[in-house]
């Protein structure tokens, strides 16, 4: 029986789309561990249950140096601070869509090693508990226990923890709820610089996906060609992307997009933001290309509001 070749192809994007969607961003944060008797034990365990969740297939862990940066930019120190509240702003910064924090601390002769698994995008938090006989049990068997415990978690309850993905049709239709009684929507320009670190970007991801909201809202779109052309608002804006990591065919790349609005009329500033998305797919491109995608389609939901106060 001979397949035709449109009906491999349907097969494989699904496959391939299937496989970027179950592929979630995870973000393991040092635990806490004030007791003396166990004070050096908290990166070490954190370092622990990252190598073993970074093994499994459906999850990509957030490499260090990025969790550090997140932390001074949030101003924030020990893994305890880290709430449903803060999970969110520190998810917003560095793209991870669950966050793993802990304690780990001696209860008579038990050492306990206590997680939360935090959803960045729902608030939604589990707990997880790993006992071991002080002096007896290894801390390095406890923390391959915990991080399966984790990951199972992670698969149980997925639906929880991370929000249902939006088509950007479904986006718009619920942004037009907020233009509806709007009249004479302002006439914006866009120009959002654009690059792929290590490769060069063929086209605005970013500025063709702000462009395409508002204009679908309703919005008039200077034309940059046009020196006729004035707006009212001009969006400006910096967006780059770069490889984060490979598992198996799939490739994940984190995008940043910044983006600040200006009313022209009196200069004043009227939103200025920045946010960073993770994005799975089998190129390196395409990956760069989804994660600003992303990341300007939430800039763009978050100006909406400021747009409609002119």
């Amino acid at each position: 029986m001979k397949i035709q070749t449109p009906l491999i192809l349907a097969l494989l994007f699904t496959i391939v789309s299937v496989a970027r969607a179950d592929v979630l961003t995870v973000a393991v944060f040092d635990f806490e561990s004030k007791d003396e008797a166990v004070r050096d034990l908290g990166p070490k365990v954190a370092s622990l249950v990252n190598a073993q969740l970074s093994a499994d297939p459906r999850l990509m862990t957030v490499e260090r140096a990025d969790l550090e940066k997140a932390l001074g930019e949030m101003e924030l120190g020990l893994s305890g601070t880290i709430d449903p509240e803060t999970a969110a702003k520190i998810g917003h910064l560095i793209g991870a869509k669950v966050l793993i924090t802990g304690r780990v601390f001696i209860v008579g002769r038990e050492t306990m090693i206590v997680s939360k698994i935090i959803g960045t995008e729902t608030s939604r938090v589990y707990g997880e508990v790993v006992r071991g006989e002080t002096g007896s049990t290894s801390i390095t068997d406890m923390s391959a226990d915990m991080a399966t415990r984790i990951g199972k978690i992670i698969e149980a309850k997925g639906d929880t923890l991370v929000a249902k993905v939006e088509k950007p049709e479904d986006l718009v239709v619920r942004l037009q709820k907020q233009v509806e009684s709007k009249k004479n929507l302002p006439m914006v320009s866009i120009s959002i610089a654009e690059r792929h670190i290590g490769g060069p970007m063929i086209d605005p991801a970013a500025e063709t996906e702000v462009g395409f909201i508002l204009q679908k809202l309703g919005f008039s779109v200077a034309d940059k060609k046009d020196p006729m052309a004035k707006a009212d608002i001009e969006i400006t804006g910096e967006a780059f992307s770069e490889f984060g990591m490979r598992k198996g065919n799939l490739v994940s790349c984190k995008g940043r997009v910044e983006m600040k609005a200006i009313d022209k009329a009196t200069g004043q500033v009227l939103f200025i933001d920045r946010q960073i998305s993770v994005a799975v797919d089998l190129s390196e491109h395409l990956a760069g290309k989804a994660a600003i995608q992303d990341a300007a389609a939430k800039l763009t939901e978050r100006l909406l509001p400021k747009l409609l106060t002119k």
